[in-house]
């Protein structure tokens, strides 16, 4: 580039997505000409990606949402932000570009209120936080950890514990949205998820009175709280999902 150099930029119309809609189950907690707020399933990818063209998130809003526009990206129509496929609960959905950029802006802030239920292994208490950089792994990218090299911050604490004798069940804030955080986070103390493989949270040999938590199909994590300020009202909206069935009835098995 040199001084005095003029540029000219002109801005396309939002292109169609291409993607099908498809009649999948995707409970809607609210909508309104602005946002929607789902509580995703676990097992259904947010976006299509390599290796999961079909059966995602995106395919189900386009099926059920008649009004969502296609800002966030030709494959992305809405998504402001993600849950991992085995992770279920609330995420919010932008349904224009004005409303987008606002919900944005709130999360890069730090101005969104996200809480989690989690199973983790061993003792965990009350009141733990957990500060730590993290991005990819060195040593297996499908991971993420605090040993990257290009790390970013993160803090997740602990604000409710109960122990089940061998596995605490959790409430924990996240105060970021890193990739993957939560996992990391309480794997790097020792304490990974139960029912998480990628992060050593599966044991093939538990003691008998745990022996419920050989249910699991996934990682136990679910996004059980969401609050965040209306993009265009301005109201502070909070909404709140229990246990899905498949963690619930882990969680009673071991209460008694």
């Amino acid at each position: 580039m040199r001084a005095g150099e003029r540029i000219v930029v002109e801005v396309p119309a939002p292109a169609p997505t291409g993607l099908e809609p498809e009649p999948l189950e995707l409970p809607i907690v609210y909508q309104d000409s602005d946002v929607v707020v789902i509580d995703k399933p676990a097992g259904m990818v947010v976006h299509p990606s390599a290796g999961h063209a079909r059966g995602t998130v995106v395919n189900a809003l386009l099926y059920h949402v008649t009004d969502l526009s296609g800002i966030g990206g030709q494959d992305r129509p809405g998504i402001v932000h993600r849950l991992d496929r085995g992770t279920s609960g609330l995420m919010v959905v932008a349904k224009h570009d004005a409303a987008h950029r606002e919900l944005a802006r709130q999360f890069h802030d730090r101005e969104v209120e996200k809480a989690y239920f989690a199973l983790a292994w061993g003792l965990v208490h009350a009141g733990r936080r957990i500060d730590e950089s993290i991005g990819r792994d060195p040593s297996n990218r499908e991971k993420m950890s605090s040993r990257a090299r290009h790390a970013r911050s993160a803090v997740t604490r602990v604000v409710r514990a109960e122990f089940l004798g061998g596995v605490s069940l959790l409430e924990v804030v996240i105060q970021t949205g890193r990739t993957h955080q939560i996992r990391a986070h309480l794997s790097g103390i020792g304490h990974p998820i139960v029912g998480d493989p990628l992060y050593g949270g599966v044991h093939r040999r538990v003691p008998g009175h745990l022996h419920a938590v050989q249910r699991l199909e996934r990682p136990f994590l679910h996004a059980a709280r969401l609050s965040f300020s209306h993009p265009v009202a301005g109201t502070r909206l909070t909404f709140d999902s229990p246990l899905p069935p498949d963690l619930a009835a882990v969680i009673e098995a071991l209460r008694r």
